[in-house]
């Protein structure tokens, strides 16, 4: 039998009758043959993998986003190759030319870390979408021929602050963590609705320290300058548990003087007491749709670069029941 013959069967030639192909995979199975997917790889020209790249695989949300994502392109019948760079810059060009050097077939960038602020800090992700599919979760690099599929942060914390304020909220403030694209989109959100009721979202908004302690902190620390808030909504989970806890020590109670609200549903919002309204941005679709189109990206079909979908609002019990 010819090594021709065995390439084609390992390849899933049609041109290999089906009598030879179970002999060659009989033998196979008896000598316990691995194929060398590097070597095949290189012969198809394609090593059915996709790198990932994420900031903090320890982060509740990223950690879901890598298991959707993984699980989703295993059904498709590519491996995943993860990186984990932190949050900044070198580290972050360095494992996405890591991941180059592996022959991915394409590359999916998790969260919204990735887009710096200043444009010329983003040369590596314009030069990396030349060479293979980019894309890019809950963050948007304009003219880079990168595919981006973003939930609508925006919307989803003007309509929980709308609610807030229509469930009885006065003087609401914002905490954030950072001005990452899904942070800014957050941000502008909660600005344009208390605009639009008389309010300066800007003056109310505030950068939070990491960590649950740290935000219970930041809390005490803007009560003691006289800062009155009777609702806080917050850019995560995590800074909403801490202003959860800052309620219950400093006998605030929840929703009756202050309400709560978080973000990303995760399991955070269930295992507090009370349980934590908070925004569905849906992670599991976010990376179905996400590995759909790379699909057909490789397929050679044409996709849209940019979809937007819309975040579920998850009432619980830090904010009141409307009337």
């Amino acid at each position: 039998m010819s090594i021709a013959t065995v390439s084609r069967v390992l390849n899933g030639s049609d041109k290999v009758s089906e009598s030879t192909r179970k002999k060659v995979l009989d033998v196979m199975e008896r000598s316990g043959y691995t194929p060398n997917a590097f070597a095949r790889g290189l012969g198809l020209n394609t090593m059915r993998t996709v790198g990932i790249l994420c900031a903090d695989s320890s982060d509740i949300y990223l950690a879901r986003v890598i298991y959707w994502l993984e699980r989703e392109l295993r059904k498709n019948s590519y491996a995943s190759m993860l990186c984990c760079t932190g949050y900044h810059l070198p580290e972050k060009e360095k494992y996405l030319q890591l991941l180059l050097s592996r022959s991915v077939d394409a590359l999916i960038l998790a969260g919204s870390q990735f887009i710096e602020e200043n444009a010329q800090d983003n040369a590596y992700l314009y030069e990396a979408a030349k060479k293979v599919p980019v894309f890019l979760l809950n963050g948007v690099l304009p003219g880079s021929g990168a595919y981006s599929i973003v939930c609508d942060d925006a919307l989803a914390v003007k309509e929980m602050t709308d609610e807030l304020i229509a469930l009885g909220c006065r003087s609401p403030i914002f905490l954030y963590r950072s001005l990452s694209y899904s942070g800014k989109r957050k941000l502008s959100g909660f600005c344009r609705s208390l605009t639009e009721h008389g309010m300066n979202g800007q003056e109310r908004s505030f950068l939070c320290p990491a960590g649950i302690p740290e935000t219970v902190r930041f809390l005490q620390e803007l009560e003691a300058q006289g800062i009155f808030f009777d609702g806080c909504l917050a850019s995560d989970d995590e800074l909403a548990v801490g202003a959860v806890k800052y309620a219950l020590e400093a006998g605030r109670q929840i929703p009756a003087d202050l309400q709560i609200t978080g973000y990303n549903n995760s399991l955070l919002s269930l295992c507090s007491t009370p349980e934590i309204t908070t925004a569905d941005n849906r992670s599991e679709f976010l990376c179905t749709t996400a590995v759909s189109l790379l699909m057909q990206v490789l397929e050679g079909k044409d996709v849209p670069e940019r979809t937007m979908y819309s975040a579920n609002l998850i009432r619980r019990a830090t904010t009141r029941s409307p009337k």
